[in-house]
């Protein structure tokens, strides 16, 4: 049986260990700029200058990373 990929999961993980820096914005407009420290299936710790925020992903309407993630599947 093959195993689905969770894109979101693969994204922020990926960030979080290349430590790429993303843009958030949130659904009331708000702009957020920093680093994934952690997250599971409903929150995002995120970091910028030595503070932390946790950011629930329902709140989330969009991730601009700096730069490209590459999101590796099994095969790779």
């Amino acid at each position: 049986m093959k195993q689905s990929i969770n894109l979101q999961d693969s994204f922020l993980n990926q960030a979080r260990k290349d430590k790429i820096g993303l843009t958030i914005f949130l659904t009331n407009g708000v702009k957020l700029k920093g680093y994934v420290k952690g997250f599971d299936n409903y929150v995002i710790i995120f970091e910028l200058n030595d503070k932390q925020q946790l950011i629930y992903k329902h709140a989330v309407s969009t991730i601009i990373p700096d730069t490209n993630i590459r999101i590796q599947s099994n095969n790779e």
